[in-house]
């Protein structure tokens, strides 16, 4: 019933211009609708948690230049949480997998604020077909955030 909501309510559909973009970029992947687990253990201003689990929906696409990820809870609005090409220096406090089972990041987000302290994680929920990742450049991603990214995917307003 709740994925049911979501499809009529098109939250975790990719926008439109999105979709344009990844096309002209050769599709190897495209799922929409992703069930998207976060979980958060740690403190940042406004929030302190212990284990606090969360469900999302969101949209996965692989293609040949990069990896692009949505994190929507609204209809018509994804926030990116992943736009990153193959061939970008693996650097940063985010991690990212590529796994049989879909996207799976984790981040220290004391490395990406120093005001926070704890663990975040994003599971995106999405079977990848062996060949699909056979053929991808790299199956681990690495790159940085802005402090806001964090604050966002824990549910709280980003006060600097």
């Amino acid at each position: 019933m709740a994925l049911l909501l979501r499809k009529l309510l098109r939250i975790g559909k990719l926008p439109e211009e999105m979709r344009t973009q990844v096309q002209a970029e050769g599709v190897l992947h495209l799922a929409e609708f992703v069930p998207v687990t976060r979980r958060f253990t740690g403190s940042i201003p406004g929030k302190r948690a212990t284990g606090s689990v969360s469900g999302y929906t969101g949209a996965l696409v692989l293609t040949r230049e990069r990896v692009l990820a949505t994190l929507s809870t609204v209809p018509g609005l994804a926030g990116r949480t992943i736009d990153q090409r193959w061939d970008a220096p693996a650097e940063g406090p985010v991690t990212v997998d590529v796994a049989p089972d879909g996207l799976h990041f984790e981040v220290d987000v004391h490395q990406v604020d120093p005001r926070c302290k704890g663990q975040l994680t994003l599971h995106y929920k999405s079977a990848i077909p062996d060949d699909v990742l056979a053929g991808l450049p790299t199956r681990s991603l690495a790159f940085s955030v802005p402090p806001e990214w964090v604050f966002r995917a824990v549910g709280v307003p980003y006060r600097p």
